[in-house]
């Protein structure tokens, strides 16, 4: 067994495929309509499929906005450096909601962008080995 993918619902999907692409490097692997389940799904991750760890993202129709809720963590990235990485993820538009530091009780240095509809994402630096 091995993960798939997780989901998230989008509100506007042009906006968050543009983030996800554009402003953390994942790439666009697949996008498919359902216009009878007035829905559209677009797979978007880093590297090539299959193996690779994927984010669904699930836009239905009519639907602009969702709420969060309080079980939603975040989705984790490594990074070879946190501070530079949130400084290319403002430069290129995306909302740091946590500077790179250690985290709380540790030493990892961790750090938080949100993507277009709220979604956290952790970046966690590279250890040096």
């Amino acid at each position: 067994m091995r993960i798939l993918h997780t989901m998230l619902r989008v509100g506007h999907l042009d906006r968050s495929i543009a983030f996800y692409t554009g402003v953390l490097g994942m790439s666009l692997l697949r996008r498919n309509d359902y216009p009878e389940g007035k829905f559209t799904l677009a797979f978007v991750g880093y590297g090539q499929e299959p193996g690779g760890f994927e984010l669904e993202l699930t836009h239905n129709w009519g639907v602009e906005k969702y709420e969060i809720g309080t079980g939603y963590g975040h989705v984790a990235i490594e990074v070879d450096d946190a501070a530079k990485a949130c400084d290319a993820a403002r430069a290129l538009g995306g909302k740091v909601s946590r500077e790179a530091g250690p985290m709380k009780h540790g030493t990892t240095v961790i750090a938080f962008v949100e993507d277009p509809d709220g979604y956290k994402i952790e970046f966690i630096q590279k250890r040096a080995r």
